[in-house]
């Protein structure tokens, strides 16, 4: 590099000059302290003859030419006194080129290895330009634009621990001036530049580059500030909960305890207090580690430290170091649980900060190390000035946590749904209004939607009752063989009386579940296993050797929690749960797209089978923009995605631990209600006493048989479709056509009436059969088809 202008882009063309301390020097000269005029009269002599020190370099091989006599004239700068304290340095702004030094500066940079190359590293390429800009605003046309920031260095010492060093420059000592060809800025380009500080090209086109000339140097006096910075940065990594989420943060929080405490050989990790179960627990995150639990998620407070560190931590909320994890551990004779976790890691020397509030402790911070004797007591006092940056971290993480429990809670175990939370949100902010003026007499308002249309289907497990009972006989049945074949081996070797009697109930109690299977049978023999038999079988398996395989045989097939044998039931719910879940992952799927069509209120339940309610009108969507024609479009999508969870659920019956068949319903409602959300039961229900015939009929429909027959109105492979007005029937008639013209539905439809039911008469249903389909295949079955076909 012949120029120091080369390779930048800058509005300055650089000229290293030291005319103006050259001049102060002159005024010196005249003082009347001899000792200070004959010094300024020698600097004066050396710049003598080198006119180029006073008009300005821009070669750096002439800073290297000129360096002594650079050294006299900046010799009262840098003092040869203080320059193995001060960090100082003669430079030009904005630019690495570093012409003189201090003797610290040099070691400094010599620590940091010979590839370092020193740079601002908070100083963005268009910044720099944009700055320079601003200086030129003030000395050449006096707008202060008041562009005070730190600048800094990040330099690391000889162990690689990085150090921070703010920049503070002293430019008594430079000139600017514009060139010719420079535009003249006026006070509306100056008001027009206030509002555009990003906007680089606007700060070009008035100071195009090279068009200033800056004429001498600066002088940069530096300060280690790394303790500063360290808590700093401790601070703004624990502000952004977006910033601890990256798979960065761990590492950077190491890199910046290093520097903080100056050590490299050192880790951080984190546990937090649980306070009602007296448990340290893991922190969950990427890369958060802690040393106290090593590979436990949680453990008891008493079990991971002994009495004095726990009081020192819970009950003191002070620090405690073990600088000697070894020694501690050779002389602890097994008693501190700290110690020995640690030494298991390998670790050699740790402190353990308590991170606590006003509401107690939070949870600890683990610093460790490596290496013996690097943590210890005094390192740990460091520590005060973060602590409460920590502390202030967590409260705030736990606040978090809060909130997003309640979230989740809100939204898996409540009924308030999207398209209704804007109500609920202004009763709570009415009510938040309510309490500043009425004070504990407020009440929270009423959540009612009225002039809604409702709409119910269910997809219904059939015969489930039967099917658990059924399950439930095998395994009562198959335990009960198993026990009378070992109470007869009992007998063989210990003829009591008391065993024969036993032998007489199991046989009684497995004549009954064949028989006479009540609804408490399943109650009073899982109690005759546990209390009479398991004690027995305990006994003989002590004392006979011969019937001991046989007894941990039976053991092994009990279930250790209902202490059952719990197959053919754990069967039926597994398959329970799994048509629930399955089918609801569908429904709420399907959901995402009907929302997109037109806002609707939507729940579901998972019972025998999935269940679902939706609401549709303007009170819900909270604008003027209902039509019946959402309404037409919701009962017809409903209609089809019931077609698509019959489908999907016997196209994947074989996935199914047991088959089970299931019916689908949809219950038309032609005239819209009223809904309120009560409080006592935190859901939605109908609200006035005409309506309630809406719910009777909900709870009792599915059971309804067809009118003059003992024929239930719900049948597997089949939709039926229930109402009582006729436009129903008609507008459900259409819908049909339309999925027989897809190959939804079969073509054949029945149109029956219902037995009335308690309080309910003048019910009608349609019914058609589903076509099924096997995945890409274009044949479609109906029920029975697809059954023969899964059975070849």
């Amino acid at each position: 590099m012949n120029n120091i202008n080369s390779n930048i882009e800058s509005p300055f063309e650089l000229k290293i000059s030291f005319d103006k301390l050259l001049s102060h020097y002159e005024e010196l000269s005249q003082s009347d302290d001899e000792f200070i005029a004959a010094k300024a009269r020698r600097v004066l002599k050396t710049a003598e003859g080198f006119p180029e020190l006073r008009d300005g370099i821009t070669d750096p091989n002439d800073l290297v030419v000129r360096e002594k006599e650079i050294s006299i004239i900046l010799q009262d700068s840098f003092s040869r006194i203080l320059t193995k304290n001060e960090i100082k340095t003669a430079s030009v702004p904005f630019h690495n080129l570093i012409f003189n030094s201090s003797e610290r500066f040099k070691n400094i940079i010599k620590n940091a290895g010979e590839d370092f190359e020193i740079e601002i590293k908070n100083m963005p390429k268009d910044d720099t330009y944009i700055i320079a800009c601003s200086i030129i605003l003030s000395f050449c046309y006096g707008y202060n634009l008041n562009f005070k920031r730190p600048f800094f260095y990040e330099i690391p010492d000889s162990n690689g621990i990085l150090r921070y060093y703010k920049i503070l420059y002293n430019a008594d000592f430079t000139e600017i001036f514009p060139k010719p060809n420079a535009p003249k800025i006026t006070e509306e380009d100056y008001l027009v530049l206030l509002d555009n500080f990003e906007n680089i090209e606007l700060w070009k086109e008035k100071f195009p580059p090279n068009s200033y000339t800056f004429k001498g140097f600066v002088i940069s006096n530096i300060f280690d500030v790394t303790d500063d910075q360290s808590i700093s940065n401790i601070k703004s990594s624990l502000i952004g909960s977006d910033k601890r989420k990256r798979e960065s943060f761990m590492k950077d929080f190491h890199n910046i305890f290093r520097s903080l405490l100056g050590l490299k050989d050192i880790k951080v990790g984190f546990s937090t207090y649980n306070k009602e179960e007296d448990v340290f627990e893991r922190v969950y995150g990427t890369g958060i580690h802690s040393y106290l639990l090593n590979d436990k998620e949680t453990k008891k407070c008493s079990d991971a430290l002994c009495e004095w560190s726990y009081n020192k931590l819970l009950k003191d909320k002070q620090y405690f170091s073990v600088s000697d994890v070894d020694g501690k551990f050779d002389n602890s004779e097994d008693q501190m649980p700290h110690v020995k976790v640690l030494h298991s890691q390998g670790i050699k020397s740790a402190i353990f900060a308590p991170i606590a509030g006003k509401d107690g402790l939070l949870g600890i911070l683990e610093i460790i190390s490596s290496k013996p004797h690097v943590l210890n007591s005094i390192i740990a006092n460091r520590l005060e000035d973060v602590m409460p940056f920590i502390v202030s971290a967590v409260e705030r993480s736990k606040v978090e946590e809060e909130n997003l429990i309640e979230a989740i809670i809100q939204q898996e175990c409540t009924t308030i749904h999207p398209s209704v939370n804007w109500k609920f949100v202004d009763a709570a902010r009415q009510f938040l209004k309510d309490k500043h003026t009425v004070g504990n007499n407020a009440v929270f308002g009423k959540i009612s939607f009225n002039n809604i249309y409702p709409l119910y289907g269910q997809m219904d497990v059939m015969g489930s009752s039967n099917s658990r009972n059924n399950a439930t006989k095998k395994d009562l049945s198959l335990q009960l063989t198993l026990v009378s074949k070992i109470l007869k081996a009992i007998l063989e070797f210990e003829k009591l009386p008391i065993y024969e009697q036993i032998m007489f109930q199991t046989k009684t109690y497995k004549d009954d579940l064949e028989s006479d299977f009540q609804v408490d049978s399943e109650h009073n023999i899982t109690r005759f296993l546990k209390e009479e038999i398991k004690p027995i079988f305990k006994f003989q398996h002590k004392k006979n050797p011969n019937l001991k395989d046989q007894i941990e045989d039976y053991f092994n097939k009990i279930d250790s929690d209902l202490h059952v044998i719990y197959y053919y039931r754990k069967n039926y719910d597994d398959t329970i749960a799994l048509i629930n879940k399955n089918m609801a992952a569908l429904l709420d799927d399907k959901q995402v797209e009907a929302q997109a069509m037109y806002p609707h209120y939507f729940e579901r339940y998972k019972t025998d089978g999935v269940e679902h309610n939706m609401y549709i009108g303007e009170s819900i969507t909270k604008q003027d923009s209902f039509n019946e024609v959402y309404l037409y479009n919701l009962r017809l999508w409903q209609l089809q995605v019931m077609c698509e969870m019959e489908n999907e659920y016997y196209q994947n019956q074989d996935q199914y631990p047991i088959r089970l068949d299931v019916a689908s319903m949809i219950l038309v409602f032609n005239q819209p209600l009223s809904i309120r959300f009560r409080m006592d039961e935190k859901q939605f229900d109908v609200d006035g006493t005409y309506n309630a015939r809406y719910e009777v009929v909900k709870k009792r429909v599915d059971k309804a048989l067809i009118k003059g027959t003992d024929e239930r109105i719900t049948q597997n492979g089949k939709i039926t479709i229930v109402y009582s007005q006729k436009e129903d029937e008609q507008e459900y008639l259409e819908y049909i056509k339309f999925l027989q013209s897809k190959n939804v539905l079969d073509s054949e439809v029945e149109i029956l009436e219902l037995q009335d039911l308690q309080g309910v008469t003048g019910l009608k249903a349609l019914r058609v059969n589903v076509l099924y389909h096997q995945n890409e295949s274009k044949a479609f079955y109906t029920y029975d088809d697809l059954m023969k076909e899964l059975n070849q």
